[in-house]
């Protein structure tokens, strides 16, 4: 097995300037940071450094991502706004007023969107079995007309039009576990049937509107489109619950040629944007499932592209358990916070999760199956 891994510096250097979270400051709202700030991405990288993993990945060089590769996904005008703002003297915002960048910014989201391309690439030409992207800004939010929810291109179904388009990629399935809804990965294939895109996320927490199971996709995309509203509160056990009830027998059903994950680290304990408590343990079991889900479907090809996780101290850890499932190395990285997290009674199914999870199988026209734990 070898695992590809994208990073580079320029993407710790995305300005998302001076905010209080994501409020502007002025007032009584002191200045502080914006939460999609460096310092968890830059974070993550430096632990595979450090770890020595790095050195047992294939290192993959991101190239800015083309304009024919944009507007594959996002309209001109879209496009053109975030020139536009890349050129002021301040930078400008993606598109909902939350999502800033600082002067030349546009390069920055574009290296984003050519990274998961480049990642794409290596897996579907057989260069790497698997890789992970840890690319910054971040994109499932990002719709065809606009950036949102601190995404300015929608980084992955960029990644996913390109080899569609020039390596003869037919049928994809999107994992989507980031706490926040994918909307925008969603609304990009709306209506395509080739495309199954699989959200798993806090239900109603961002966008709000969005992510239910009603939505479905639309017109010859209809029922290409599932969505898992967890409960908040929601640990390991519900998650790896919804992963099998849901997860694995929609990817069986759709038998997909590439799986892309978006992986978000958001639902873990301590995440200042999530309320969730999934440990490094949750999601290498999730890792674990898809990664072998892939195996039997189509040759074990993955790529992850990162999108949330804002806890500087977690998500590193949860980011390595992730690459080290997907690499089959082991490092001497240990989960300092384990013990803490994991004893907690939050951890087990709860039968309110299960019956959210037992809605979205119904809503999806999946039969339940039986689990042994």
């Amino acid at each position: 097995m070898r695992t590809g891994y994208v990073w580079e510096e320029l993407y710790g250097w995305h300005d998302t300037g001076t905010h209080a979270a994501f409020a502007r400051p002025g007032g009584f709202v002191q200045p502080h940071h914006h939460v999609e700030s460096a310092e968890s991405k830059t974070r993550f990288a430096a632990l595979v450094e450090v770890s020595g993993l790095a050195a047992r990945l294939d290192r993959i060089r991101a190239v800015l991502a083309t304009e024919d590769d944009v507007l594959a996904v996002h309209t001109r005008e879209h496009l053109e706004r975030i020139r536009a703002g890349s050129a002021a003297e301040r930078g400008g915002d993606a598109g909902d007023g939350t999502s800033p960048f600082g002067p030349g910014g546009v390069d920055i989201a574009l290296l984003a969107a050519g990274g998961a391309v480049q990642a794409a690439k290596a897996v579907v030409t057989g260069r790497t079995t698997n890789a992970y992207a840890l690319v910054r800004p971040p994109g499932h939010h990002a719709r065809p007309e606009t950036g949102m929810g601190f995404c300015v291109f929608a980084n992955a179904a960029i990644a996913i039009q390109h080899v569609r388009r020039h390596h003869g990629v037919e049928r994809v399935a999107v994992v989507d576990w980031d706490v926040h809804h994918g909307n925008g990965t969603e609304e990009v294939f709306a209506e395509d049937p080739d495309v199954l895109t699989i959200s798993v996320h806090q239900d109603q927490l961002y966008p709000k509107g969005t992510g239910r199971l009603t939505d479905r996709g639309r017109g010859a995309g209809e029922g290409s489109a599932i969505n898992v509203p967890l409960p908040a509160g929601t640990g390991n056990d519900g998650y790896l619950h919804a992963v099998e009830q849901v997860v694995l027998p929609a990817l069986e059903r759709h038998r997909p040629d590439l799986v892309v994950v978006a992986s978000g680290f958001d639902p873990a304990a301590l995440d200042p944007l999530g309320g969730m408590v999934v440990t490094t343990t949750g999601f290498r079991r999730m890792a674990r499932a898809v990664l072998d889900a892939a195996d039997r479907l189509c040759d074990g090809r993955v790529i992850m592209t990162h999108e949330g996780g804002y806890s500087p101290v977690y998500a590193p850890l949860c980011g390595v358990a992730v690459l080290e499932e997907m690499s089959g190395e082991r490092t001497e990285v240990t989960d300092f916070l384990a013990e803490e997290y994991e004893d907690l009674p939050d951890q087990a199914l709860r039968p309110h999760q299960a019956e959210a999870v037992a809605a979205a199988a119904r809503a999806a026209g999946l039969a339940l199956a039986e689990v042994a734990r």
